[in-house]
């Protein structure tokens, strides 16, 4: 189970990179295209791309995907690396002549 929440985590991790590259400006829609203002085209807020959809939903994903390996690793984690480390010997006892 952890192994397959680790791959969509970097799966989408990747997409999510991709998506957001992909996408234009803030006014890179259709009417901008013609030179027109799109608050006048498609209402006060504009139109919502698929690619603005998309990166909200691999958003929410990827958020959902890095609580969970968080809490997992917190309670799968044995401490601290100085207690779980090797045992320090005793210092040796100075040679008897």
């Amino acid at each position: 189970m952890h192994t397959a929440v680790v791959v969509l985590h970097v799966l989408v991790s990747v997409l999510l990179i991709l998506i957001v590259m992909i996408q234009g400006g803030e006014n890179v829609d259709i009417t901008a295209a013609f030179g027109g203002v799109s608050q006048a085209a498609f209402g006060p807020r504009g139109a919502v791309t698929t690619f603005a959809k998309m990166t909200w939903v691999l958003a929410g994903i990827f958020m959902v995907t890095a609580v969970t390996l968080a809490i997992w690793a917190t309670k799968h984690s044995s401490g601290s690396l100085l207690d779980t480390g090797p045992a320090k010997s005793a210092p040796a006892a100075p040679a008897k002549k």
